[in-house]
């Protein structure tokens, strides 16, 4: 019981963090400053979680990292369609 718990409160917060980040690049479009390798990693790594909660047949990570996914892919593709809204780089 306590080890689902603490899993439960572990995905909530891990899930949970990434709605800040999403609802400010959503509402301001600005993504100059985030990083793309580090929401290609992301995105990745929770398509690999889903997959693992499909094959042990878990559905708190499932549903947890379907969120995660959501919000993600939310972020990346803001970050890859988004033209930088700074000017050319100084010489």
């Amino acid at each position: 019981m306590l080890v689902t718990i603490i899993g439960s409160v572990a995905a909530l917060c891990t899930t949970v963090a990434l709605l800040p980040q999403a609802i400010q690049t959503i509402k301001t479009r600005a993504t100059d400053d985030l990083s793309l390798p580090t929401y290609l990693l992301l995105f990745c790594g929770t398509i690999l979680w889903g997959i693992y909660a499909v094959l042990i047949k878990d559905v708190p990570i499932l549903i947890t990292n379907v969120i995660s996914l959501v919000l993600s892919s939310i972020i990346l593709y803001l970050k890859i369609t988004s033209k930088s809204r700074r000017g050319p780089a100084p010489r």
